[in-house]
């Protein structure tokens, strides 16, 4: 049977299907933010099968595969590629109406032009159709961002990395821009001081420093931080449950830190203040190169201690949290705005009950500087779909100017998930389009049409000024 994906896909009127066709389709993607491999960059990775292109990493297929009643083992364990993609083909059909389900398909069809249904049936023929195209050059990893049109990347690094496959990348002379982002989480992480005092042991070596007060922390990270913008580096980003705040003296979270730093433990509100403190210096260390800073907030991770003790980390056990956000967050930036250095910034929530707190919060603080400093980012994670998409941007037209909106980001582990820029600027364009058939907008298209293109592509190719990084790092 074929697929639903026709080329009016999610989009209800003639008035959204012009916009997307006329003035969203053939636009550039810039992906300001995941988590893709460098290496597999750098290295143009040719993938073996479709399950390690597909399946390898991704942890909302493994939470629905669970879901299904699949085993382990056809998961994350160690039975064949085939195996793994014969279970997750016999999954697909129980994902109607999750997000899954549309891209699955539309991933088929747009990396392999296979219009197939995806089911157990199918699933034979899907997989070595799929792998014969893998074979070929044109689906290398680059060939794959270059058949979507992707112009930017920005990956998501630690500060103690050495960069080298950014490097190696841009040695090949590719057109294609891979940047790194500063996430220093692990930098203020004390949920475990043997963990983090190991870590504060790399970031002296690759920084050729000696860390053993609170001072000599910062100025290694400043070192970092100095190394990455050396490496095109113009992106901050923080995964936190929320923002800490910092009320402690200088000399206590000295006290704190020493404490950690040798492996001994630190309260739960030790560790806190000394985060909030290290936030503050790092968002200064981000304004004053002019770099945008990233706060996704709101996750509750690895809630099943046994599966994080055999997988680890980011395997499909994290879900939304529900922590109270607006006033630590109105207080951090308060005090970066007070000192005028607060940098431009993305917040990103990830409880829905939280939609309007951020959407209104960033207003608090734009100062007519540049247009869109704060901005509200897109739907995250489990928003990531229809009903959380659409919720995010009526909530910011409602509330803000979607028109200097910096639009959609993969935020993904996997080449193949691109067409989800696709999806967000079908929505975007049904929404429109929408509302000028009801008589809400003129029946403007090329008005119209100037908003789904700076939402699109252009909001984004002007905040961040990633044209100007490639003529700096050349």
């Amino acid at each position: 049977m074929k697929t639903f994906i026709t080329p009016d896909f999610l989009l209800e009127t003639k008035s959204a299907q012009r916009l997307y066709h006329e003035y969203a389709a053939d636009l550039p993607i810039i992906d300001y933010h995941c988590h893709l491999s460098p290496k597999d960059i750098a290295t143009n990775r040719r993938f073996n099968n479709l399950s390690e292109v597909w399946l390898h990493g991704d942890h909302y297929k493994w939470r629905a595969m669970r879901t299904n009643g699949v085993s382990e083992k056809f998961i994350t364990g160690n039975s064949s590629d085939k195996e793994k993609f014969e279970k997750w083909a016999e999954t697909v059909p129980a994902t109607l109406r999750n997000p899954l389900y549309h891209w699955t398909h539309l991933e088929l069809l747009r990396y392999f032009g296979i219009d197939d249904l995806l089911n157990a049936d199918s699933a034979p023929t899907i997989y070595e159709e799929a792998n014969q195209h893998l074979s070929k050059e044109s689906h290398f990893v680059k060939g794959l961002l270059k058949g979507k049109q992707v112009e930017v990347v920005c990956s998501t690094d630690d500060p103690i990395d050495s960069l080298e496959w950014h490097q190696k990348h841009r040695e090949t002379g590719d057109s294609l821009l891979l940047l790194p982002a500063f996430r220093p989480d692990k930098a203020m992480d004390f949920s475990c001081t043997k963990n983090y005092s190991d870590y504060v042991d790399k970031l002296e070596q690759v920084s050729g420093m000696s860390i053993t007060n609170l001072d000599e922390l910062i100025e290694a990270l400043q070192n970092r931080h100095d190394f990455f913008h050396e490496n095109g580096c113009r992106l901050s980003d923080h995964g936190l449950n929320h923002i800490d705040s910092c009320s402690f003296t200088k000399t206590e979270l000295d006290h704190v830190f020493i404490k950690a730093r040798h492996g001994k433990l630190v309260s739960f509100e030790e560790g806190a203040q000394l985060r909030g403190y290290l936030l503050i210096e790092l968002a200064k260390m981000d304004h004053k190169k002019n770099w945008v800073q990233q706060f996704h907030l709101g996750a509750m991770r690895n809630n099943s201690t046994r599966m994080m003790t055999n997988l680890g980390p980011d395997t499909g056990f994290d879900s939304i949290g529900d922590y109270s956000q607006a006033n630590t967050l109105a207080s951090f930036f308060n005090q970066l705005d007070a000192e005028n250095k607060l940098a431009k910034t993305i917040l990103y929530n990830l409880n829905p009950a939280d939609n309007e707190v951020f959407a209104t919060m960033i207003g608090n603080f734009n100062d007519g500087s540049v247009r869109g400093k704060m901005q509200w980012g897109s739907a995250w994670w489990f928003l990531d779909q229809l009903h959380g998409m659409e919720a995010q941007l009526n909530a910011l037209s409602n509330m803000g100017l979607l028109s200097a909106f910096v639009g959609m980001l993969t935020d993904s582990r996997s080449f193949l998930s691109y067409p989800r820029h696709e999806y967000f600027r079908r929505l975007l364009c049904n929404i429109l389009g929408r509302e000028m058939e009801k008589g809400l907008l003129p029946m403007d298209f090329e008005l119209v049409g100037d908003l789904v293109k700076k939402v699109s592509y252009t909001n984004a190719k002007e905040y961040f000024q990633f044209a100007d990084v490639k003529t700096s790092v050349a």
